[in-house]
């Protein structure tokens, strides 16, 4: 059941960008590629950066990168770093994607994370997508636990719209925050996705 919602949420953003249509893609916690590597085959999308602390992940995506031909691969940038820090040559991006990764950082960084995205990248659009707290119990997690070992938190429905409210209004963002992979009728999907679009 994991792996089914895994690919439905991934097609539903992948999905989500081919709508927007951006011209350059900087994918922050890139892991081994799931997503990027399903971009490359994107022709329209002319620039991917790909940003992961975990060297191994990045080495694993360089060794998957280098089955594809030659003039889809120098599209593309792979760099070892931290969504937190990203760098100040990066700022020409038209969306920035954070997909299931924010969880993974100490809820004390979410400042961190608002300032190195929202103000030094300020793509005009950030899609960011993270598990929904409330439908652990339909996955067997046990209300004491976090869906994976390596999440610092979860949010539920309430915590994560106040979130990305918060950060629209303060950075001058517009933000649609919707169920992502199904939806529950009350308990929502087991992800849920904030799409944020700078405001004229």
């Amino acid at each position: 059941m994991t792996s089914d919602l895994h690919h439905v949420r991934l097609q539903t953003i992948i999905q989500a960008i081919r709508k927007m249509k951006p011209r350059s893609v900087m994918d922050l916690g890139c892991g081994d590629g799931a997503l990027l590597l399903d971009l490359v085959k994107d022709r329209s999308i002319e620039r991917i950066v790909g940003i992961d602390q975990s060297r191994a992940a990045i080495e694993a995506l360089r060794h998957r990168l280098a089955a594809f031909d030659a003039d889809l691969r120098e599209r593309v940038t792979i760099r070892l770093g931290s969504m937190i820090e990203p760098q100040g040559h990066d700022r020409q991006i038209d969306l920035a994607v954070m997909c299931e990764t924010i969880e993974h950082i100490a809820p004390s960084d979410l400042s961190r994370l608002e300032k190195a995205v929202f103000i030094q990248l300020m793509p005009a659009t950030i899609l960011i997508s993270t598990p929904n707290r409330e439908f652990n119990d339909l996955l067997g997690v046990p209300p004491h636990r976090f869906r994976h070992p390596d999440h610092r938190f979860e949010w539920d429905r309430a915590g994560f719209h106040a979130w990305a409210s918060g950060v629209a209004k303060r950075r001058g963002y517009d933000v649609d925050v919707s169920d992502l992979g199904g939806a529950h009728p009350l308990l929502g999907g087991p992800s849920q996705m904030a799409v944020f679009r700078k405001a004229a």
